[in-house]
């Protein structure tokens, strides 16, 4: 089968046939049946003839060992796959069928080292440059938040990127057990003393939780970063809050982090570390939309931990963020053709 038709948009797609990148309809292959791939997509690896044509990819980052209490995450892509069955192609509010503008495809689990955390790194870090040198945005399924920072390197080893991070924390600390410094709560200080973000243009959403001393805040504030606890996003508004945080990214290239605990865990228990007061799921829902029209070069959802919650629920959750992020680099210019940016 021919790819279906894109937008002018889209990458110019030549050489041989490729597969349908369109997932197959409901109506005719039940969800519960065939094999779990993201969204139900095309299952491509980097040396497929294929790859040439997709323009975003859906993968896994399988890993834990930066969490610094409760594992499994390594376990969330599989769980996110089998639940993403259930995502239908078009979106409710914007209309947007996201695989008929853009070639979206699985891309797979990304290599990891269950026993060494820099060669994890390493491997993530190569994984996604093999994919930024095809002009393919990532979406990526976490895994803990460390994963964040070898995607971060690959992205943005050219120029500092912008961020927007939906989080309870900060993420911004310097180091766990006397000089650690390659954990889940280190990733965001660690890219952006490494170059790879531009604190300026780095703006996180929904930080809340009791603390240890403070210095991750402090740190981050002093660098430049805006800080947004739960607190003020209540009192001003989540479009009010947007809208700030798009001023802050600007037009230049930007990455999205989702951690679930963003989310209250009333609606997402399934993670290592959830605090209390969070967002409810409509209103995440609503903040990533208020993404759309943003320079997206990638992003990412992570610390869905399916055994703290088995059924599913956080998975589900979980996935639906992932769909909503994928609207928004489908609408993005970064997921052009190269030559229409």
């Amino acid at each position: 089968m021919s790819s279906p038709a894109k937008s002018d948009n889209a990458k110019s797609h030549t050489g041989p046939v490729v597969p349908s990148f369109e997932p197959p309809s409901a109506m005719e292959t039940p969800r519960f049946a065939g094999i779990p791939t993201f969204m139900r997509l095309p299952l491509l690896g980097l040396s497929d003839t294929a790859l040439d044509d997709v323009d975003i990819a859906i993968l896994g980052v399988p890993w834990d060992g930066g969490t610094t209490n409760r594992p499994g995450p390594r376990h969330g892509p599989r769980q996110l796959r089998d639940l993403s069955t259930m995502i239908r192609p078009r979106h409710p509010v914007s209309g947007i069928n996201p695989f008929a503008i853009r070639n979206v495809a699985d891309l797979g689990d990304s290599p990891v080292n269950p026993a060494d955390i820099m060669d994890t790194l390493d491997k993530v870090t190569g994984f996604i440059s093999a994919l930024k040198a095809k002009n393919i945005a990532p979406l990526s399924a976490g895994g803990d938040h460390l994963v964040s920072y070898p995607i971060l390197k690959a992205l943005g080893a050219d120029q500092p990127l912008g961020m927007v991070h939906f989080d309870a924390h900060t993420d911004l600390f310097d180091s766990y057990f006397n000089g650690y410094r390659y954990t889940h709560g280190t990733p965001f200080r660690r890219a952006i003393e490494d170059g790879y973000l531009d604190p300026k243009r780095v703006v996180q959403i929904g930080i809340r939780g009791t603390m240890y001393d403070g210095e991750d805040v402090e740190w981050g504030l002093a660098q430049g970063v805006r800080i947004i606890r739960i607190e003020e996003v209540e009192d001003r508004g989540i479009a009010d809050v947007m809208k700030e945080a798009r001023e802050i990214v600007g037009t230049q290239p930007t990455y999205v982090s989702f951690d679930i605990d963003a989310i209250d865990p009333a609606f997402a228990p399934g993670t290592g570390t959830p605090e209390i007061g969070g967002f409810t799921s409509r209103e995440a829902q609503r903040m990533v939309r208020m993404l759309d029209g943003l320079n997206l070069v990638g992003a990412d959802l992570v610390e869905v931990s399916p055994p703290f919650d088995q059924s599913g629920g956080t998975a589900w959750l979980g996935i639906s963020i992932m769909f909503e992020l994928l609207c928004v680099l489908a609408a993005s210019p970064a997921t052009r053709n190269p030559n229409n940016k």
